[in-house]
């Protein structure tokens, strides 16, 4: 058994061309006489091409009792040899392999996007120990070592740089066309190219943690053969096999001409109705990827094209997830805002809050200076910091922090404040010598084509809907702003699956797209889960079916389009088969067809069908 499955193996797809070749030359030799053989030149093509698919008939049978495409194909070559029509057996197998041929070019072009990605894992490492560089296997390398990263060499795993400035290529994870600066502190992932600089790094995720052994995982996972539709073809293919047998034993009982027959038997063979979903699907799943999606299962974008709503996580999904100063305000008039800033991020320096980094970051993005070190800093938990700036006192916190030190704000003050906060955003009070000098309102912000892409989500037929963790006034003011009419704020992990199953049980099939780990439930539990891959959780994007990989959410109508084409396709496919099988077969009944002619007749069409699903590779909505 092993060396027929070695004999079926060899060689893969430069194999199957050089038959083919040696068969098409034979069949020619075979017509036209212009080489003489002791035998029919068809033979050739016979053999070639037609051994692999008794093989493989013989094989399903002897080990699964599997009757599937194959063995209607077998028994057609064989009764048409018996009958002497050794071309229409040579053709036959030839056709039917060109057929095989053409799916297999048109599954590998379709995954030929995220097979790159295996490539991109690097080898090796360069690890350091004492100022000394050792080159180790990348799979050796633990949480917590120090690796060097040469120019020009590809990140072995995910870390933080620890030393060094440099520019890093992030496309094959992000998408991003320009490189991407990075210092101490910046982390960097798994697959990217270092640009130019060496620079040191400390490993936080390895071998199978890593981001880019993680997308390999969804890549592998991708199978088309998981699709429901694709089960029904070959259930169809199961009883055409039986119904063929029927039908060609009538039609031999009958007219008494075994031609007709073994007609029969080459024209029903269900071939285009096997390749009709496979190929569509396994073609959509490479136009995902094109588009940034790597999508884990065909079955995935059969159920998205049914999809009735879609329920976006707010933060990390329709907005960046990383806090931006919106607004700078000051109560004094003889303190500019720009002074509130400087004297804001230079006391937020050493805080290790998420927002006084924040402010830290965007002051050092939008004044593109470096900022004087601070004196006796000190971090207030739960309230925010004090420190000496340019010689004076200053302190930055929330509202609790100014009551304790018994800092006045006023009324008219706190109504400056209040519409900053109806918007959902947060609010940092400053003070200068122990007086209330202004505050700094964050918030985050939306992604710049949030906007866009729930129009367009709308204009497919699906209704969106946000299901966020943020308190209402947050949750409504994002809604208000991209035109969300339904909203469900406040919602924890187990508010926003009971939302999905509350949809569910109304007949609403949901699609949730998250990116923490408080949406992995959700995401589980949809009837179509995609992750936010570049930012998201591993938690999310393990539970999810779909993963985008660079989190430009623009492409999110374009994935539910290309899933409503693609069922469309397969429908077509489907439709497409069937009819020319059912023509074919009349004609065969009455005599119209031989089983050369039968043959040429049956297998165009499952090239229709391949050629027909290989448009969905390339395909995008007209604008």
């Amino acid at each position: 058994m092993k060396t027929l499955e070695n004999f079926l193996e060899w060689g893969g797809t430069k194999r199957d061309i050089v038959f083919l070749t040696i068969s098409g030359i034979a069949l020619l030799a075979s017509i036209f006489k212009f080489i003489h053989l002791p035998f029919d030149a068809a033979w050739v093509a016979i053999i070639l091409c037609g051994t692999p698919i008794i093989l493989e008939a013989i094989i399903g049978l002897v080990t699964a009792f599997d009757i599937k495409a194959d063995v209607l194909v077998s028994i057609a070559l064989i009764a048409s040899i018996a009958i002497k029509e050794d071309f229409a057996a040579g053709e036959v197998a030839f056709i039917m392999q060109l057929g095989a041929l053409l799916e297999d070019l048109t599954v590998a072009k379709a995954r030929e996007g995220i097979e790159k990605l295996v490539h991109l894992t690097p080898r090796t490492a360069r690890k350091v120990i004492d100022s000394k560089e050792f080159i180790i296997p990348a799979e050796q390398v633990q949480v917590g070592d120090l690796l060097r990263i040469l120019p020009g060499e590809t990140v072995p795993v995910d870390g933080v740089v620890k030393s060094g400035q440099t520019s890093i290529n992030q496309a094959v994870m992000t998408g991003e066309s320009l490189p991407i600066d990075k210092g101490i502190g910046d982390e960097v992932s798994s697959g990217t190219v270092n640009q130019f600089g060496s620079f040191d790094m400390q490993a936080t995720k390895v071998g199978e943690d890593s981001s880019i052994q993680r997308m390999i995982r969804l890549v592998q996972s991708a199978d088309a053969g998981k699709a429901k539709i694709v089960g029904l073809a070959d259930r169809w293919a199961t009883w055409i096999v039986i119904i063929a047998l029927t039908a060609a034993a009538l039609t031999w009982s009958i007219s008494g001409q075994i031609i007709r027959a073994v007609t029969i038997l080459v024209v029903f063979c269900p071939c285009a109705l096997v390749l009709a979903t496979p190929t569509a699907i396994m073609a959509a799943i490479g136009n995902a990827t094109k588009h940034g999606f790597l999508v884990r299962e065909g079955d995935a974008l059969e159920r998205l094209a049914s999809v009735s709503n879609i329920a976006f996580d707010k933060t990390g999904t329709l907005t960046y997830g990383t806090p931006q100063v919106i607004a700078v305000f000051s109560f004094q008039t003889d303190i500019a805002e720009s002074e509130i800033y400087t004297y804001a991020a230079c006391a937020e320096l050493r805080s290790e809050h998420p927002l006084g980094k924040a402010i830290v970051r965007c002051y050092r993005n939008d004044k593109k200076t470096e900022l004087p070190q601070a004196e006796q800093f000190q971090m207030i938990p739960g309230r925010g910091v004090s420190a000496h700036v340019k010689g004076k006192e200053i302190l930055a916190g929330n509202l609790e922090l100014f009551q304790e030190r018994q800092i006045i704000i006023s009324n008219q003050i706190s109504e400056e404040t209040e519409k900053y906060l109806n918007d959902g955003c947060t609010v940092m009070f400053i003070a200068i010598e122990k007086e209330l000098a202004g505050f700094i309102a964050l918030a985050d912000t939306l992604r710049e084509d949030a906007a866009t892409t729930i129009s367009e989500v709308k204009k497919t037929g699906v209704t969106p809907v946000l299901l966020t963790g943020d308190h209402n006034n947050a949750a409504r003011h994002i809604a208000e702003q991209l035109h969300i009419d339904e909203v469900h704020a406040n919602c924890l992990p187990e508010d926003k699956l009971n939302w999905i199953n509350t949809y569910q049980e109304k007949q609403k099939q949901v699609c949730m797209i998250g990116d923490g780990i408080n949406d992995a439930p959700a995401l589980k539990k949809s009837y179509v889960g995609i992750a936010m891959g570049g930012i998201g959780s591993d938690i999310a994007v393990d539970a999810a079916d779909i993963a985008l990989v660079n989190d430009d959410i623009k492409e999110f109508p374009h994935l539910l389009l290309l899933a409503k084409r693609m069922m469309v396709t397969i429908k077509c496919n489907l439709i497409l088969s069937m009819t020319l099988n059912f023509v074919a077969i009349i004609l065969a009944i009455i005599g119209v067809l031989n089983p050369v002619v039968g043959a040429l007749v049956h297998n165009a069409g499952s090239v229709v069908v391949i050629i027909n699903s290989a448009f969905l590779l390339k395909w995008r909505e007209k604008q």
